[in-house]
């Protein structure tokens, strides 16, 4: 089995990292905060302490980073791909950033011998530990064709979806999407209420209808439930990034627009510090002048 590299051990990338590990792999890791590699470690990964000596000990990096600063340093900066003088010269780098900069990063590594791949995931933490996430992938098709088996280790959906960047651009369009579609079950389930229907109806009704979907499903799951997971919600990042390419390209999206003034409504109040549908959830609470309950 080929020895991997993984950069990012984080929520997503350690759900990511041990799949791969279950399914044969050798890996070798590093994070500038070691402590959230321990478990990787545990599991018999191998820790280095630079993306350069990552590349150095590996036949194919991966990554999955925060925004694009740590990309940029991952790849071009002090200790990064870039400076690798042996081992993998190919990278996949699954990170929720903008387009701009994978491109960017992407052709300074190109000059310099790498083949890059550009992905996106889709889902949340759990979904990333039980190997179920949707991967989108752009650049190299050669890459993309021959590390399926790598791909299938870590989703239950890979999808090929053009040049270099498109995958930035697919996570950033279903964030964008996503924003609207919590914030629109939230809106009219709370005009629902004030006429006397109540969530768990509201649920059922969309159950039984052609709005129906796995997504909506899980959001009204947690909206009846009012359990929301307390964590940060990378989807207002990435529809910042949408919006930022919306403009650049001249395309009025209104819609989203408000979907992430919604957004900055919940930072503002401090209702922000939850998974997205809890952070609608409050948000609407706020404007209604309704008190949020905070499980």
């Amino acid at each position: 089995m080929k020895t991997l590299g993984f950069i990012g051990t984080g929520g997503m990338g350690s759900g990511m990292a041990a799949n791969l590990i279950k399914a044969g792999y050798r890996l070798v890791v590093t994070d500038l905060n070691r402590a959230q590699a321990s478990g990787l470690e545990k599991q018999g990964a191998l820790f280095r302490d630079s993306p350069r000596a990552v590349a150095e000990s590996c036949e194919l990096v991966l990554s999955m980073l925060p925004n694009n600063d740590a990309v940029r340093a991952v790849g071009l900066g002090k200790g990064g791909l870039a400076e690798a003088t042996a081992g993998a010269k190919e990278w996949i780098d699954f990170s929720s950033i903008d387009k701009t900069t994978i491109v960017e990063v992407g052709g300074e590594l190109g000059k310099k011998g790498w083949t890059i791949a550009d992905a996106s995931a889709g889902g949340v933490e759990e979904v990333a530990a039980a190997g179920q996430l949707a991967l989108w992938l752009s650049g190299s098709r050669a890459l993309f064709d021959e590390h399926q088996p790598i791909f299938r280790a870590m989703g239950k959906s890979i999808l090929y979806v053009g040049e270099l960047g498109a995958a930035k651009l697919v996570k950033n369009a279903m964030a964008m999407l996503a924003a609207i579609q919590h914030m629109s079950l939230v809106e009219i389930g709370s005009w629902l209420r004030k006429g006397g229907i109540d969530d768990a109806t509201f649920k059922t009704i969309l159950e039984n209808s052609q709005q129906d979907s796995a997504g909506v499903r899980r959001i009204m799951e947690i909206v009846v439930s009012r359990k929301f997971k307390a964590r940060k919600s990378w989807m207002p990042k990435d529809v910042g990034f949408g919006l930022d390419m919306a403009r650049e390209m001249e395309v009025p999206m209104p819609f989203v627009g408000l979907a992430s003034q919604m957004f900055a409504i919940a930072q503002a109040t401090g209702q922000d510090g939850y998974e997205a549908t809890g952070i609608a959830c409050n948000v609407y609470d706020v404007i209604n002048g309704n008190k949020t309950k905070r499980d």
